[in-house]
């Protein structure tokens, strides 16, 4: 009996480290791809900076590809979004869309700047926007037209401007700093709001 009773936890244990395994190698590819090129990073690599073999890395994923993948499928499994930001606040919406950016913003361009290579970060990407575009319909929910294309026309706007390639524009190509980056994304989204808006 006391056999019986120790197999199964012997088999929960097994199963809880190869999970922690898993997680460590994901973690270690992700952590290496934040700052590197895709091409440049290697099994080895990634082996080393999780402190495995790399073949045990072959053994849990096969190879770098089956590995962005398995990345990707964690990050669209993930699809709640953790941005909350009180409807129509703008000076409020800017700050949390810019406490993102500012700690993903690097390594989420570098994964865009790849899209046309790695098909698992342009799964990756394609469930970013998305999410970005369901995050913009209930922040800005109280001036965005009701249906049509009108309200196609501002969420194309809105997105223009709240874009990951214009946080880098201002804060990397162009060096503001994130308070002067802030007011200019503030401003951005002030002058496109529909509600004040009157085309000729």
């Amino acid at each position: 009996m006391e056999k019986e009773a120790r197999r199964p936890y012997r088999m929960g244990a097994r199963a809880a480290a190869m999970e922690a395994t898993r997680n460590r190698v994901m973690a270690a590819a992700a952590a290496l791809w934040t700052r590197r090129w895709y091409d440049d990073v290697t099994l080895q690599h990634i082996a080393d900076e999780a402190g495995v073999s790399v073949q045990t890395v072959v053994n849990h994923f096969g190879g770098k590809e089956e590995l962005a993948d398995a990345l990707a499928d964690v990050a669209a499994s993930q699809a709640a979004l953790n941005r909350q930001a009180p409807t129509g606040d703008v000076a409020a919406i800017v700050a949390v869309l810019f406490e993102d950016y500012e700690r993903h913003g690097d390594a989420n361009a570098l994964y865009t700047a790849q899209i046309d290579r790695v098909p698992a970060f342009a799964r990756a990407a394609a469930h970013a926007r998305v999410q970005h575009r369901a995050w913009l319909e209930q922040v800005f929910a109280d001036r965005l037209p009701a249906a049509g294309p009108e309200r196609e026309h501002a969420l194309h706007l809105h997105y223009a401007a709240t874009d990951i390639y214009l946080w880098k524009l201002w804060r990397r190509d162009l060096g503001l700093s994130r308070q002067e980056a802030e007011r200019a994304m503030r401003d951005l989204l002030t002058s496109i709001d529909p509600r004040k808006r009157h085309d000729a």
